[in-house]
């Protein structure tokens, strides 16, 4: 997609061997802790784990396999690799990931690979090492561009651009406005959709009546549930049960380099702080953003998701100062930062990211089982079914455009 908008020139890669590809921390016990990058990281103890992550690779082949279609990820690594694996590491990780509670989140929605190597080869390692990793499907989706493999080849962690991610949907924008049959209907909500014997009926709040032969909706389940009509309600009681979790996002800026570690950031389990998620040190995969002039440090802090209401308060309620207060004190207390952000920024993401929870995938063989009983001309994609990262909901669009064009 990059290649085919111009912006290959704009790409600031994070290759794999990059500082803050291989340094990523936890806080806690009062400490910052690298977790293991290399294999003497994994075969001896390193705090905050009480013992060689190895024993529990290892004794996870012994584990029989679980019988129940669907499970919970922390009760799926408890059960495979031990409680403390479980509690810390990827307890961590659905934070990171998801803005989500690990014993909540589904292992067969969240973590496919690792579910299914469990029920192919009865076991997590072996499966992951004998279907080489799991990850297979997306990568070899279609025609591969020069972009595309020079990124598999330098294995880009992460990437951003020039003036930021901003600039892809920017370059989408005009992309699209440059075509003759497309039509673009910016920050323009719609109402109602009206199944009818042509396709769909869309009313927008500006008054304008749209008509289409097949709708593909990105929106959130919970949104285009409330735009559906009567008679579509079991399809709307389904998109329903998707939640979503809001996040607090505060970003700060320093003079000089004030970071004790230098990485892509850390993490905090739930145990420790439920409302602090995480910490980015921003300006370490990406200095280019910094302003001209002096160094500065530039980093973001993770706020609340899962435990939003619980911790802070109602998301239409709380104050920036708030998120600013708490962001700043985690920054004292996990990085020994005193000195006062020479600019900040505090927001509120409300209902921002997807909670696959306990039988998500079922609720999605539900969705697409009613439409095409009901033969409705709409297809599901976005954030809200397969996948919540950036990458997921582009590879989710181009599958509901190719598969569209099949049916033309």
């Amino acid at each position: 997609m990059l290649s085919d908008l111009g912006l290959e020139c704009e790409i600031l890669p994070v290759p794999h061997d990059h500082v803050a590809s291989k340094n990523r921390f936890l806080y806690m016990n009062g400490e910052i802790h690298k977790l293991p990058s290399s294999l003497s990281g994994v075969v001896k103890t390193v705090p905050p784990f009480s013992s060689p992550i190895i024993l529990s690779v290892m004794k996870e082949i012994l584990v029989r396999k679980g019988k129940e279609e669907d499970e919970s990820v922390h009760s799926f690594m408890s059960r495979r690799f031990g409680s403390e694996l479980a509690d810390i590491a990827m307890d961590c990780l659905c934070r990171g990931v998801f803005a989500g509670d690990s014993r909540k989140l589904s292992v067969r929605s969240c973590f496919l690979p690792l579910h299914r190597a469990e029920q192919d080869w009865g076991s997590v390692l072996l499966g992951l090492l004998l279907s080489g990793g799991g990850g297979g499907e997306k990568a070899g989706a279609g025609s591969m561009s020069a972009l595309a493999r020079r990124a598999r080849a330098e294995s880009w962690s992460q990437w951003s651009l020039t003036d930021g991610m901003q600039t892809l949907p920017d370059a989408l924008q005009e992309a699209l406005r440059g075509r003759e049959r497309v039509e673009l209907h910016h920050s323009t909500p719609v109402r109602t959709l009206t199944h009818t014997a042509g396709g769909w009926e869309i009313k927008l709040e500006n008054g304008a009546t749209l008509n289409a032969d097949h709708v593909i909706s990105a929106l959130p389940a919970s949104v285009l549930a409330s735009l559906l009509p009567p008679a579509a309600a079991p399809l709307s009681h389904l998109l329903c049960e998707i939640n979503t979790v809001s996040v607090g996002l505060v970003n700060l800026e320093y003079e000089g380099s004030v970071l004790p570690v230098t990485g892509f950031g850390h993490l905090i389990p739930s145990s420790v702080d439920k409302s602090v998620l995480g910490v980015v040190y921003d300006s370490v995969p990406f200095p280019q953003h910094n302003r001209r002039g002096e160094p500065t440090t530039r980093m973001t802090v993770m706020m609340g998701g899962a435990w939003f209401e619980e911790t802070l308060g109602p998301p239409d309620e709380v104050k920036d100062q708030v998120l600013l207060d708490g962001a700043l004190q985690a920054v004292r207390s996990h990085l020994n930062i005193t000195s006062s952000p020479v600019w900040s920024r505090a927001a509120v993401l409300k209902n921002c990211i997807p909670q696959y929870h306990l039988g998500h995938w079922k609720r999605l063989e539900a969705m697409r089982q009613y439409i095409s009983d009901h033969a409705l001309p709409l297809t599901l994609t976005g954030a809200s079914f397969n996948g919540v990262s950036v990458n997921d909901v582009i590879f989710s669009g181009r599958t509901a455009a190719e598969g569209l064009l099949g049916k033309l």
